[in-house]
């Protein structure tokens, strides 16, 4: 078993000060409306440009991020592989609308994948789909509508970054997930995800889709991307429960359609675990990395690896969190010598805004996530004031 409560591991990179940092800081996303209040200022104080940025950079950004630049992350990416964990460097810019910034994304993407290629603390690289081309566009691709010639020459260039990046991404040896996005723009991504999994998954996994198991539907779509792939290429996945759960809700309930998204949380921690053992039993075929903050995901996935007789360190299956979330999980783990990472986010504050504002708001959402980040936190500086 591994021991998740050894705070001592889990802590031994964090200062006092790194420690009352994000004491603070959970504590006020712990509070609801705390929380829902400091994210609104925010997003009001930038967009008037009011100076406030400082306070953003020392607080909430330093806790979730890792610098401004992949150079200026360097830090970060040498602290976490002290404790042997790699970086997953992301580029965090979401939700763009411009052909310059999505050529700024890609050129993001296609730095990271060269980091990669010559660091052996960067065991992958990733990029969002919508940091790639509109969300407009994909729901237009996804709901299969008529294009206008601008519509095609957009989904052309689209489709185009994202084979470039695969494509490097082969020419380095270096994996690439690929990161879910809303319910209804998901099977133009899955789609192409799985035409880059049959041009570059032919030896081994390259290219990873992401799974969000709150979807009703993905233990089938995992089945039968099974089926799909067999004596064709090997599959990718990064299983996650979900990012956008009180949206899928929302918009199911206003449209008048199946809610997409189990409404129990226990039937989603089922459908992940359940995914867990289908990839296990399919490891010849399939590369996962376990995307959890549950400590019985990760135990699952810890004995299954032990009772297939799988080595730990196999580069076929990785755990990850989070930067700044579920230290416990992720330091024990790798001092157990599993195979770990941690998503690091990177970027100009204003790029990453969007992402640390959906940070504070999912984490104020979870049920008992904070609660045990808080509860973690208050252990281990009174474990550090009785030494």
């Amino acid at each position: 078993m591994i021991d998740f409560n050894n705070l001592k591991i889990a802590f031994a990179d964090k200062s006092n000060a790194d420690l009352n940092r994000a004491y603070f800081l959970f504590k006020g996303m712990n509070i609801p409306f705390v929380s829902k209040l400091l994210t609104g200022l925010s997003k009001f104080a930038l967009k008037l440009q009011l100076p406030i940025k400082p306070i953003i950079k020392a607080t909430i950004y330093k806790q979730f991020c890792g610098g401004e630049n992949i150079e200026k992350s360097q830090i970060t990416i040498d602290k976490l592989w002290e404790s042997k964990i790699g970086t997953i460097l992301d580029f965090s810019a979401e939700g763009k609308e411009s052909k310059a910034d999505f050529e700024r994304a890609l050129k993001q993407t296609l730095a990271s994948i060269e980091k990669a290629a010559i660091s052996d603390n960067i065991p992958f690289s990733v990029f969002k789909p919508t940091g790639l081309c509109k969300f407009s566009l994909l729901q237009k691709i996804n709901d299969c509508t008529s294009l206008s010639a601008v519509d095609k020459k957009e989904k052309e260039e689209y489709e185009a970054r994202v084979n470039t990046i695969c494509q490097l991404a082969q020419d380095k040896n270096v994996a690439v997930f690929i990161d879910a996005e809303e319910s209804w723009v998901q099977n133009a991504i899955d789609s192409i995800v799985e035409k880059m999994m049959v041009k570059y998954n032919t030896k081994k996994a390259l290219i990873y889709n992401t799974i969000q198991f709150y979807r009703n539907d993905r233990i089938t779509y995992l089945n039968t991307l099974l089926e799909r792939s067999e004596g064709k290429f090997f599959i990718g996945v990064k299983l996650v429960r979900g990012a956008y759960h009180e949206q899928e809700i929302e918009r199911a309930k206003i449209n008048n359609y199946p809610c997409p998204v189990h409404l129990k949380k226990s039937d989603t921690d089922r459908d992940y675990n359940q995914a867990l053992n289908i990839c296990i039993n399919n490891i010849d075929r399939i590369a996962i990395c376990a995307g959890t903050h549950n400590e019985e995901s990760s135990q699952l996935l810890a004995n299954l690896i032990n009772e297939k007789g799988i080595d730990k360190n196999d580069h076929r299956i990785y755990f990850s969190q989070l930067l700044g979330m579920s230290d416990h999980i992720s330091y024990n783990l790798s001092f157990t010598n599993y195979n770990v990472s941690k998503y690091v986010p990177y970027g100009p504050i204003k790029d990453v805004m969007p992402y640390l504002i959906r940070r504070a708001e999912e984490n104020t959402s979870i049920a008992g996530q904070m609660g045990r980040e808080l509860r973690n936190l208050v252990a281990e500086r009174q474990r550090r004031k009785n030494l």
